[in-house]
């Protein structure tokens, strides 16, 4: 598996997105989904990674900095075809070396709370994530739970 920063032009990387934010609004009121689209996941202060292998994708999770020692972990996503491989645990290990090596000291996220995404707390938790207040923008609602670990 090779994971990458990545410029988001690849037609395999946008439908990736696609099924990711369908997923989320499938699932959640739109109120509640803070899932980021394209233009979102350009910005400057995001930093997305795709997940390949033999040219075919695997996953994506980008890192959305908050400030100079917190970073929040956005789109996480492994493609329908190559789940329960491992890929979100090698994309989650390598985000997070990533941010620790660039000096940032506390990594936060916002699931939801929903059935659907109980396999993804699960994963989470396994890596040291523990449930928090809301934190950034967000703001405290019954579809969203909170979760954050220190990479120090």
């Amino acid at each position: 598996m090779e994971i990458k920063i990545d410029d988001l032009s690849s037609r395999d990387v946008i439908e990736l997105l696609k099924e990711h934010l369908s997923d989320m609004y499938a699932t959640s009121p739109p109120e509640s989904v803070h899932a980021l689209d394209l233009r979102a996941l350009k910005a400057p202060n995001i930093t997305f990674f795709s997940a390949w292998e033999h040219r075919e994708i695997l996953g994506c999770v980008a890192l959305k900095r908050l400030d100079s020692g917190h970073v929040e972990l956005k789109s996480m996503r492994t493609a329908r075809n190559f789940r329960n491989r491992g890929v979100a645990k090698s994309l989650l290990n390598h985000v997070i070396s990533n941010a620790h090596d660039l000096g940032y000291s506390k990594m936060s996220l916002e699931t939801g709370t929903q059935d659907f995404f109980g396999p993804a707390r699960k994963l989470y938790e396994a890596f040291g994530f523990r449930y928090c207040d809301p934190f950034s923008d967000y703001k405290l609602n019954v579809n969203s739970c909170f979760m954050t670990r220190n990479l120090k």
